[in-house]
């Protein structure tokens, strides 16, 4: 069997800290927030795989559909030799591409949970004895240093996920994978697209409630976490469309008037009746404002692939 190889570049406390930090900065400004990266503990990972399975929510779907109708594709126009798939997760929906993947010699997953990396990890390699598996306990929006594998490389971003950093982090993180890339080395970056208020809200306030759990998850974790002592309860799941800025905004809103703890930080916060943190932001996009940003970080648009409705889209990007 292949080598299973793992590398951390996060300090063992550095999640912690970055709690800490993200907390004391989002509960103090005005309006409060928190970031989506904190939905994801073993309780939150467990509600978003209840999610993508929600009539309501499509992404998941409709991403699937295009990896499994356009994979050959994409390692025809790519030859990959080296996979890096940045917030690997469970690496499910990758084993599309890397089953069309004929020269491929290593697989680099990207994620923050070392637990996540093993499983996945060991799972591969019994399917694959062949593959190499260079695993990575990073954070990929603070920069990355890749291993040495052999190009040319392939860059995998999916799930949507870049549509929860604001325009300016999205430059600054496609600029940094573009620092990645050799010439001739690819990025494949699935993104969800604009379409009916309708249709957008309801996959993120479904019926059943899975996703406002989800949404009252981020408490619990700051609670575990840093001893705080949000009653989740006396807060609602609000997910809303913002025309203008194109995005759908998940919020929790105070209920009643209420002061929150939070020992770990000395922090004692106040919230008025109606009062709302934002958790999360998922933006939707349209193929050339993709292909605008894709071409302010220096890679050029060369394939764009939909699922057959028309509500999600992969699209592959050539660094030049």
């Amino acid at each position: 069997m292949s080598p299973f190889q793992l590398t951390r570049t996060l300090p063992e406390d550095a999640t912690d800290a970055a709690l800490r930090a993200d907390v004391l900065y989002g509960l103090t400004r005005t309006p409060k927030t928190l970031p989506p990266k904190w939905f994801y503990d073993a309780r939150g990972s467990e509600l978003f795989e209840e999610i993508t399975e929600l009539p309501e929510y499509y992404p998941t779907r409709a991403e699937r559909e295009i990896l499994l109708t356009r994979s050959a594709e994409i390692a025809e126009a790519t030859a990959a030799r080296t996979l890096v798939e940045l917030g690997s997760g469970s690496s499910d929906k990758t084993r599309h591409l890397l089953d069309e993947l004929p020269d491929l010699h290593t697989y680099v997953p990207v994620d923050v949970s070392e637990s996540a990396l093993k499983q996945a990890g060991q799972a591969l390699l019994a399917e694959r004895p062949e593959l190499n598996v260079h695993a990575m306990i990073a954070d990929f929006t603070r920069g990355l240093t890749l291993p040495d594998t052999p190009g040319p490389r392939l860059v995998a971003f999916l799930g949507g996920t870049i549509g929860n950093l604001l325009p300016a982090e999205r430059a600054e993180f496609l600029a940094s994978v573009r620092s990645l890339l050799a010439p001739g080395d690819a990025l494949l970056l699935g993104t969800d697209l604009v379409k009916d208020e309708s249709v957008l809200v309801a996959a993120y306030d479904d019926a059943a409630g899975v996703t406002a759990a989800f949404n009252k998850n981020v408490l619990a974790v700051v609670n575990r976490e840093l001893g705080a002592d949000f009653d989740p309860a006396a807060f609602a799941h609000v997910a809303l469309w913002d025309r203008d800025k194109e995005w759908i905004e998940m919020r929790l809103r105070a209920l009643q008037p209420l002061s929150v703890k939070v020992p770990a930080l000395d922090l004692a916060v106040d919230f008025e009746q109606d009062e709302e943190l934002r958790t999360e932001i998922s933006a939707k996009f349209r193929k050339d404002g993709v292909r605008a940003e894709l071409a302010a970080a220096r890679l050029e648009l060369t394939h764009w692939w939909t699922d057959t409705a028309g509500r999600f889209a992969l699209s592959l990007s050539m660094a030049r």
